[in-house]
């Protein structure tokens, strides 16, 4: 009897372990067949479709649902065109549409609005509550990735093989959409430019950079804790941090509101020292000038 018990125990847990949710860690699963929900607000579980990546607006309500409740989330812690930038803003609470998308425009829960993209990104200054914003997708994402020191100098060409193989594995991203590699051994700098068509709507670029921030991190999302890395030539490469800029089939709307006093500051400096330049080489021009019309009609005085 007990080792019936036993055995009973024992098929108990290990179909209890296999009803988990491999993209997601914080995702709660439980039933036959196995369904998995992630906790976005009190009392609003969704479910998830755990054969995918999760959307990233809905990663970061939950993450924003944790932090509130105390619980673990994260850790502290060359552009490719004029258009491309950088999510400054951070973690925010996103309000999502119903497929899990970012609605155009995002509030901070007071009379203060942005206009974002396709990935979450705020792409306008900030404004009131009429602010009017279009849905914009990114179609162009630049990963900015440092390797750890421990790495011996890579092949180029042999390092995008590995990359692409690692996307893909990972993150099932087809390696047609990795169209750029480029390498600095000195400075253990890898870019990888991952970019779709334009008009192209299947592919999420949000999901890959924000799974791969995570995972680089080391605060990866899915469920087994196993670390970003890519094989080359049988060397295991692991990266120690990651910088993501954007680009937007239209271009972003920023204004000079965007830059902080400091940066205005610099810029205002800037433009005095210019100014006081030219200031400085009109009046040695006029001086010159001028010495030059005194001396005219002596020259001509002697000559007569």
């Amino acid at each position: 009897m007990k080792v019936l018990i036993a055995l009973c125990v024992l098929v108990f847990v290990d179909v209890a372990s296999l009803c988990e949710c491999p993209t997601m860690k914080w995702a709660v699963c439980d039933g036959d067949p196995c369904r998995c929900t992630l906790m976005l607000r009190d009392g609003v579980p969704a479910p998830l479709d755990c054969t995918k990546l999760i959307p990233k607006c809905l990663l970061m309500q939950a993450e924003m649902y944790r932090a509130r409740k105390n619980m673990s989330t994260r850790s502290i812690g060359g552009k490719q065109t004029e258009t491309a930038f950088v999510d400054n803003d951070g973690i925010y609470d996103p309000d999502c549409e119903s497929n899990g998308k970012f609605k155009a425009v995002q509030c901070n829960g007071t009379e203060v609005c942005w206009c974002v993209n396709s990935a979450g990104v705020r792409r306008s200054d900030k404004g009131d509550k009429n602010i009017k914003c279009e849905p914009v997708e990114t179609y162009w994402v630049r990963l900015q990735l440092t390797h750890k020191d421990s790495v011996p100098a890579l092949d180029a060409e042999k390092l995008k093989t590995g990359i692409q193989n690692a996307l893909l594995e990972r993150y099932k991203v087809d390696k047609k959409y990795v169209t750029e590699v480029q390498y600095d051994k000195d400075g253990r700098l890898i870019v990888v430019d991952v970019q779709k068509p334009k008009g192209d709507r299947e592919l999420d670029l949000s999901l890959i950079s924000y799974y791969m921030e995570k995972d680089i991190k080391v605060l990866p999302l899915y469920s087994k804790g196993v670390p970003f890395e890519v094989s080359v030539e049988g060397t295991k490469v692991s990266m120690e941090n990651i910088l993501v800029y954007y680009v937007d089939e239209v271009a972003p709307t920023f204004t000079m509101k965007q830059l902080t006093a400091g940066i205005i500051a610099v810029i205002v400096v800037v433009s005095l020292i210019v100014i006081a330049g030219l200031v400085v080489l009109a009046l040695l021009g006029r001086r010159q000038k001028a010495r030059y019309s005194k001396a005219r009609p002596r020259e001509l005085d002697n000559m007569s």
